[in-house]
């Protein structure tokens, strides 16, 4: 199986509004989909930019109604940031793995170690005065959003939520997932000939990552106004994987 063929095609849904808190991504993305003149089909893979989940979820704080805590207003001063956001992304993590100036790398509260647990202001309307947190639960978005499409179209479609994450020996961000249904998050190539014939022993790949990026592409980071991507043409490894399949276990982790 090759994770890529000559057909793969990448779309970014025209037309997506403003999302506001509340607001029904099932329809969002059939309106989309309605408007660049496609259906679902199987196999299809819709990445979802984690920013328009969280805020159809009403996962926007004010900042005025955030009390910062003692430790947040110590961190604060050793990184430089607002100790109101440094308080919401204390409350957002199980752990706080680095620090430095304009640096806050915790273990989120999902699972998995990142810059500021996902709390931002990029793309947030008034963001002087509001932030906004990841979703609490992206593998049950995706799911719901999944049975939702099936139910509409007929088909069975792999559903990503993507998140933007730094990597701690490589420059730029990169998309990743968050949120994972309907496929293998993380696939076990050991057994598979290379070109030699030599069985790989090691070798898995993260393909929902790989699919969070190949999106991400297109999503962008600045005012594309693209957060919702159908991939289409791959041939997916179906299964029912969640995103924390990804994630290195403690043990395992040399960097931390």
């Amino acid at each position: 199986m090759s994770a890529f063929t000559p057909q793969f095609s990448a779309y970014a849904l025209p037309n997506v509004p403003l999302v506001r808190a509340g607001d029904d991504l099932v329809a969002l993305i059939v309106n989309g989909l309605a408007d660049a003149q496609l259906t679902l089909q199987d196999n299809d893979v819709l990445v979802i930019a984690s920013k328009i989940v969280s805020k159809a979820e009403g996962r926007q704080v004010r900042l005025a109604d955030v009390t910062p805590s003692k430790k947040a207003r110590v961190l604060a001063a050793v990184t430089g940031k607002d100790a109101r956001i440094v308080e919401l992304v204390l409350s957002e993590s199980v752990d706080v793995s680095r620090v430095a100036l304009n640096v806050l790398v915790v273990q989120h509260r999902l699972g998995f170690v990142s810059a500021n647990a996902g709390v931002d202001q990029s793309n947030v309307e008034n963001a002087r005065d509001f932030a906004l947190l990841l979703p609490l639960d992206p593998d049950g978005t995706a799911r719901r959003v999944r049975e939702a499409l099936k139910a509409r179209f007929g088909c069975l479609v792999g559903v990503v939520i993507s998140d933007t994450h730094g990597r701690p020996f490589r420059l730029g961000n990169v998309g990743v997932a968050i949120g994972v249904a309907g496929i293998q998050a993380l696939t076990d190539l050991r057994g598979r000939k290379d070109l030699f014939g030599r069985p790989l022993q090691i070798t898995h790949q993260g393909y929902a990552d790989l699919l969070a990026s190949a999106a991400h592409l297109l999503t962008g980071e600045a005012d594309e106004a693209r957060p919702i991507v159908l991939l289409r043409g791959l041939e997916l490894p179906l299964g029912d994987g969640k995103a924390s399949d990804l994630y290195r276990p403690p043990e395992q982790d040399l960097y931390r």
